[in-house]
């Protein structure tokens, strides 16, 4: 069946470069890739719940720190950097 695609220049080069050395015609590439590419499962993640890490160290905010205050909490930054 023939199909017109629009493919990116550069794509386009290559795979016909890669053709080209494989000594295969550029319709037996796009299908090899095809192929390739419908056989990997959709989704090769591992479908569990995720797991965030979670810091249980101690401590706190430095003494004189305003939580409650964004300017407080930069100034905090600043001086430690």
């Amino acid at each position: 069946m023939k199909t017109a695609l629009n493919i990116n220049d550069h794509l386009l080069a290559d795979a016909k470069a890669l053709a080209a050395r494989q000594r295969v015609s550029l319709t037996r590439l796009i299908e090899e890739g095809l192929t390739l590419r419908l056989r990997t499962p959709v989704s090769a993640t591992p479908r569990g719940k995720l797991r965030l890490p979670v810091f249980k160290g101690r401590g706190g905010l430095v003494e004189g720190v305003n939580p409650l205050s964004n300017k407080s909490l930069l100034n905090a930054l600043d001086d430690d950097a």
